[in-house]
């Protein structure tokens, strides 16, 4: 069974997404060693300066190093990443398989995203859209596209 890593900076505090999150946690048991590692999120000021954000990015990027476990390929989620189908997806997923790399990590960011040192350190960037939404829900998204890689490889008639 493969080991897969999502690593979210902040927490679920919604109950909605809380729930969304642990449906697909429990159906990618049958796939994959899921393991979803959340990091808090830097405080900032109401107004933040560039400066207080790159510092705030750049504690979340050592937090996040410091939970990539060795031997890794790393997917950074990043607005300017590539976007993917859920079939390319699949395929990603299926040649990460292949890989010598013992572990896939997701990593999504919070509110500001990503250090650029983290999305720079990837095997692969993935964007969901080029809209912009709430990092908690795209935890929830990205869970499901990742239950919904497996199902498409093992050729069932879920993602119609």
């Amino acid at each position: 069974m493969v080991d897969v890593t999502v690593i979210c900076v902040g927490k679920l505090k919604e109950k909605f997404y809380r729930e969304a999150a642990e449906e697909y946690m429990k159906r990618l048991k049958g796939y994959c060693k899921l393991e979803v590692v959340e990091l808090p999120e830097q405080k900032l000021p109401k107004d933040p300066s560039l400066g207080e954000i790159q510092a705030a990015l750049e504690k979340e990027g050592d937090a996040i190093r410091a939970k990539i476990p060795p031997n890794s390929s790393v997917v950074a989620l990043a607005v300017e990443g590539r976007m993917r189908s859920s079939e390319e997806l699949a395929q990603l997923i299926s040649a990460w398989t292949h890989n010598a790399a013992k572990h896939l990590v997701f990593i999504i960011g919070g509110s500001y995203g990503l250090h650029p040192s983290i999305k720079a350190g990837a095997w692969t960037t993935l964007s969901m859209s080029s809209m912009t939404f709430p990092h908690h829900l795209a935890r929830v998204m990205l869970l499901e596209q990742i239950y919904r890689g497996f199902k498409i490889r093992e050729g069932s008639d879920y993602h119609k």
